[in-house]
Parts: structure tokens; sequence; C-alpha cells
């Protein structure tokens, strides 16, 4: 049994709660909504996010009403997220499963991801907090300048650590703190503490997209999923952020540097992409980059009481970096 599933259970029953909720919210008179809604709903994936909610809300009080809305909320646009990305990027599959853009279309892709981002914002106001409102206002906002972010600089072939992390921080980190910041306002933690725990879902965030970056540059069939994506869309990240920046002499850098200036790379070009990553030690970097992040974080959770659910979030840090293909 892995971290992740011995978290669920420790918070199975609220996550039960926010399931139905979800489903509840979702529930309309529409027959081609509908099916689509549950055909989403039975693959809702490792819902990490609406978890830290509940775990920092339990830091500071139950889990009642305000909690549930808010984790159903950030779970809803997430998944409004998804959708979208999906058209944006012409995505046929998630999940191992066909995406709503590839079994209907674009257009029907994009009005169900409008109405899941309604849905979420019904849940936040549901709660009578502003905070959160304001909350998950700012989120929506971050994805949409972090796609657009990422777009430009694969693009213009803006290569820099900078600039990965900036994106990052908008289209991934933001909805953990965002989850963090909710979960503490539902339960009117203190301000500082709220800050403490915004920032480890900051570093959190950041780990997790690295560490699902260093997938993309394994092959597909070692991963179990398809790899390569964002080099084919001429997005780089971690790994090869730090190749590129070693010595002109360095075997291969100048040809990944032709490919990384063309519009369209074949497999091969990929795979020798991916090849130069880890021959050149672009993976052992990122790892690296993820246990600094991960002892930032957890040296910042000393300001939490020493309990139970401190103990979880180191956990679910180390699951993040420990998870395999």
């Amino acid at each position: 049994m892995s971290t992740l599933d011995t978290l669920n259970m420790a918070h199975g029953h609220d996550l039960e709660l926010l399931n139905e909720r979800i489903s509840k919210q979702l529930e309309n008179s529409n027959s081609l909504m509908s099916r689509i809604v549950m055909s989403l709903l039975r693959t809702k994936g490792k819902q990490l996010r609406p978890l830290l909610l509940i775990m920092c809300a339990k830091l500071f009080g139950p889990v009642d009403e305000r909690v549930l809305a808010s984790a159903a909320a950030v779970e809803l646009i997430h998944n409004a997220s998804l959708i979208h990305d999906d058209v944006v990027d012409n995505a046929m599959t998630r999940r191992s499963r066909p995406t709503v853009n590839a079994v209907w279309d674009n257009h029907i892709a994009v009005l169900v991801g409008d109405y899941f981002t309604s849905s979420a914002m019904q849940e936040a106001i549901s709660t009578g907090d502003i905070r959160i409102v304001d909350a998950l206002c700012k989120l929506g906002r971050q994805l949409s300048l972090g796609e657009i972010d990422q777009i430009y600089n694969a693009r213009e072939h803006s290569l820099c650590e900078e600039n990965y992390y900036r994106i990052i921080d908008y289209k991934t980190a933001s909805l953990f703190i965002a989850s963090a910041e909710m979960g503490c306002y539902a339960t009117n933690a203190p301000d500082e503490l709220r800050e403490t725990l915004a920032h480890y879902a900051l570093l959190f965030g950041r780990c997790f997209q690295i560490r699902d970056d260093i997938f993309d540059y394994f092959p597909s069939e070692l991963v179990g999923k398809p790899t390569g994506n964002d080099l084919r869309e001429g997005k780089v990240s971690l790994p090869l952020l730090h190749c590129l920046s070693l010595e002109d002499s360095t075997p291969g850098l100048d040809r990944v540097r032709e490919l990384l200036a063309k519009d369209s790379l074949s497999d091969e070009e990929i795979a020798f992409i991916q090849v130069f990553a880890r021959d050149n030690g672009g993976i052992e970097y990122a790892f690296d980059a993820m246990h600094r992040l991960r002892d930032e974080a957890v040296n910042g959770l000393s300001a939490l009481e020493n309990g139970e659910i401190r103990s979880q979030l180191t956990e679910l840090f180390d699951f993040i970096i420990d998870r395999q293909f």
C-alpha cells in the first residue's frame, strides 16, 4: 500500500463526503452534460489538492460544510483547467482514457470546462467567506496566465530556470497554495500559520511538477503513458534546462540546440533529446532540486505543533518525490 493510499484511508470519510458533494453540485437536467460529467467522475485522479486542503483544515478545526465546500471548489476548478488544457494541447487521452475533446469536440469540451468552473464558484460562494472566493478567483487568473506564459515561452524559445519556475508556480503550485489557504480560511487559522502552509504548498507544487517533468525524459514503454509530449510542444523543463547550461563542448549539445529551434520534432529526435538529458545529469539535477524543496518545506513545518497531520504532510511530500512510473 502506498503512502497516498494510507493517507486516503486516514481521511477516507471526508473524501467520501467531498465526492458526494461534487456529484451533487454537478447534477443537471441536460442529458449530454450528465453523461460527460458521469464519465469524468469515474476517473477522478489522486485528488491531492482537496486532500491537502482537508489536512490543513484539520490542523485548526473540524471538517465541516465550509471545509468540504472549499475542497469541492478546488477540485472542480482543477478539473476545469485539465479539460481546457486538453483542448489547448489537442490531447486525446488523459489518465489512459479519451479526453472530452477527443470524444465530443473542442466546442463541447470548452463548455464542460466552463460548467465545472461555474460550479466551483458556487461552492466557494456557499462558504460565505469572501477570502475563500477571492482565493479561488486569484487561482483562476494564475492558471490562465501560466498557460499563456508557457505557450509564449515555447514559441519564443525562452529557456531559463527563472521562467520555468514562474510557469510551474502559476500552472501547478497555485492549486496547492489555494488549497492550503482555503483550508486555513475555512477554519480561521492564524495568519502566520496560514502563510507557513501556503509556503509549504508552493514548494510541494514545484516538486510535484518537477517529478512529472522527469517522467517526460524516459521512454513511453517504461513510464506506461505517452512521454516526450512537452518536447513536441517546445516546452523545456528542468532536466533539460540544466543540460543546456553545460559547456559548449558537451557532446550532443549543439545538436540538441538545433532540434529545439525546430517547429516540430520526430520521435527519433525526441528520443535523442531524452537520452541527452539522462546521460548528462539532468535527472540527477532535478532530483537534487526536489530534495532541496523537500528539506525547506519540512523545516518550515516546525512552526506547527508536532502532531499527526504535520507528520502526514511530510509523508505526502516524500511520496511525491518517490513515486515511480
